[in-house]
């Protein structure tokens, strides 16, 4: 498989030693790769150091079951930057994207069902079964959104306005920033003008109120339903579970109606709402990504574990130590690791500012994610679709959504978690890449992908060291999703899975925290990851962030990795006049 190596670990290492490199790389995850991309095709000399045998961070493809290829943490591809796509010629460089015939595919135990995302009439038609004046109501919420899609648009591919660390600027530096930030501004007040105040006011609306308040102002609510005699939320349902995605966060907690922009994020060649599967697994992105870096240049290695970063008597730094004693040196160095892991585990921690330091202990890592690939012997045959045809159907391609009946079912799964449980009936989003993808399976059989929620970090009745305890959560899900599709148990060949402590372990997320850190209002822009760090500088000279701990955020996206890259440049550049 051509993501799991880079270079001979041997050869690779010898190479790493043999000069100084213009920068080093913590982290071969996209964002790293991103940024290692950027950087060489400036004409620096780049090396990515990666802990694991592969490259890919989250966004790795692996043969966990013979025969089988997982895409063992994301699994949709639909918010990485389409300017950065093209900068790196992605597609030349070997990603394919498979769209879904349709959006999302929610099953109802009573033999109905919610299929989005065939087309505008269609929708119009499937939620007209539940409730008409839904369906009316759902067109004006989408408009409504890829409006606001344009304001967020600008702010993802916008580097925040932060200010210049001026213990180590010049007159031109300060008088630069104030530039940038005066641009900034003015570009934002655009933005909001072409907005208008109604719409600004909707915005802002959408920003602080809990999702299943701001869905219940635009939709039927489920009482209303139950006198009509129709007693269906599944609308609401499948929308409120974008706000919850990798979080631990309750549908009913104020400002979590941001994420719902995630519905209409997701963006494909052009057209919006769109979360497409990729040929070979979400690795197929990273390799893509990598293959560009190598082509500029770009120097990757893999099994090699940093154990510190490395800083002169005067601050600076001057490269990193591995796990093994080597050391390789560069007055550069990016971090593609959780600002947790950066600056509490490799940062000599007498470099940093108490105050620096107290922010990214207490900052929200936690999680209630577990990840489980599954590989099967045959499609899932979903009842209410009453349909004895063992072909892939649009149900099968899109976003399924388990146990998202009602806004209810899912607020019922956070409060058990919350209170040290998971989920007894978990909420799902399952996907089924090989219903587009021949290239993850072997013939007739099928590779399925669970996101589930929720599950803490700690459970109280438990713990995931526990293979039984494993066991039994894993066969939680299935048998849930038997009641939609029976038969799913009996079809399991086997499974991977990852709870919160596995993906902190195996994968180098903090808490299993999917995003590198909580995604609330209180940590995105430019509070991510700390107030006043959210430049991708950091308060070590030479120390740049460049993973989903910085602005814009999580998911594979690409962004914090191309700010961090245009930012070393602009250091960069400045040192050398």
């Amino acid at each position: 498989m051509l993501w799991r190596r880079a270079f001979s670990t041997t050869a690779a290492k010898r190479h790493l030693t043999a000069k100084k490199w213009d920068a080093l790389i913590i982290g071969a995850g996209h964002n790293g790769l991103v940024a290692s991309a950027y950087l060489a095709r400036a004409g620096l000399s780049v090396a990515v150091l990666e802990r694991r045998h592969v490259i890919g961070g989250a966004a790795v493809t692996e043969e966990i079951i013979p025969g089988f290829k997982f895409t063992r943490c994301s699994y949709l591809y639909g918010l990485f930057r389409p300017s950065i796509a093209r900068e790196l010629e992605l597609t030349r460089h070997g990603l394919k994207l498979l769209k879904p015939l349709a959006s999302s595919f929610t099953p109802c135990l009573d033999g109905r069902y919610l299929l989005l995302g065939l087309n505008q009439e269609q929708d119009h038609l499937e939620i007209s079964k539940f409730s008409k004046r839904d369906a009316d109501a759902y067109t004006s919420y989408e408009n409504q959104l890829h409006r606001f899609q344009k304001f967020v648009d600008f702010v993802l591919d916008s580097r925040t306005p932060e200010t210049f660390p001026w213990e180590h600027s010049s007159i031109y530096d300060g008088l630069r920033n104030k530039w940038h930030k005066s641009a900034f501004w003015a570009r934002c007040l655009q933005q909001v003008l072409s907005l208008g105040q109604k719409d600004m006011v909707e915005f802002v609306d959408l920003l602080l109120s809990p999702t299943s308040k701001y869905l219940n102002k635009r939709f039927e609510v489920a009482f209303e339903l139950f006198i009509c005699g129709f007693h269906s939320d599944i609308l609401k349902g499948t929308l409120a579970v974008e706000a919850i995605v990798g979080s631990m966060v309750s549908i009913h907690n104020s400002g979590s109606g941001y994420v719902l922009l995630h519905h209409v994020m997701g963006e494909v060649d052009g057209d919006h709402n769109i979360w497409s599967h990729v040929e070979g697994g979400m690795g197929s992105v990273s390799l893509a990504i990598s293959n560009a870096a190598k082509e500029a240049g770009v120097h990757i290695v893999t099994n090699a574990e940093v154990s510190q970063v490395m800083i002169g008597d005067t601050g600076i730094v001057n490269g990193v130590c591995l796990a093994d004693g080597t050391q390789v040196h560069s007055s550069v160095v990016l971090s593609n690791a959780t600002p947790y892991k950066t600056f509490m585990e490799l940062v000599p921690q007498d470099f940093l500012p108490s105050d620096f330091l107290h922010a990214i202990k207490n900052s929200d890592y936690s999680s209630g994610t577990t990840k489980i690939n599954v590989a099967v012997d045959r499609l899932p045959q979903f009842q209410c679709c009453k349909s004895s045809n063992p072909e892939v159907g649009p149900q099968h391609t899109a976003s399924i959504r388990i146990g998202t009946e009602s806004m209810g079912e899912i607020d019922t799964a956070c409060q058990e978690a919350w209170n040290g449980l998971p989920s007894r009936r978990p909420v799902m989003e399952m996907t089924i890449p090989s219903s587009l993808d021949n290239t993850i399976s072997p013939p007739g059989k099928h590779v399925v992908s669970l996101f589930t929620q929720y599950t803490p970090y700690k459970p109280s009745d438990g713990s995931w060291e526990d293979p039984k305890y494993r066991e039994s959560y894993a066969r939680r899900c299935f048998n849930l999703i038997d009641e939609y599709a029976p038969g799913f148990s009996s079809s399991v060949i086997g499974y991977d899975m990852l709870a919160p402590p596995d993906l902190e372990r195996e994968i180098g997320l903090t808490g299993g925290n999917v995003f590198h850190g909580a995604m609330g209002l209180d940590s995105l822009f430019l509070m991510r990851p700390v107030k006043g760090w959210s430049g991708n500088r950091t308060p070590v000279r030479g120390l740049y962030m460049c993973g989903s701990g910085s602005h814009p955020g999580g998911g594979v996206m690409g962004a914090p990795g191309r700010n961090a890259a245009h930012i070393v440049l602009e250091d960069v550049q400045k040192r050398s006049h």
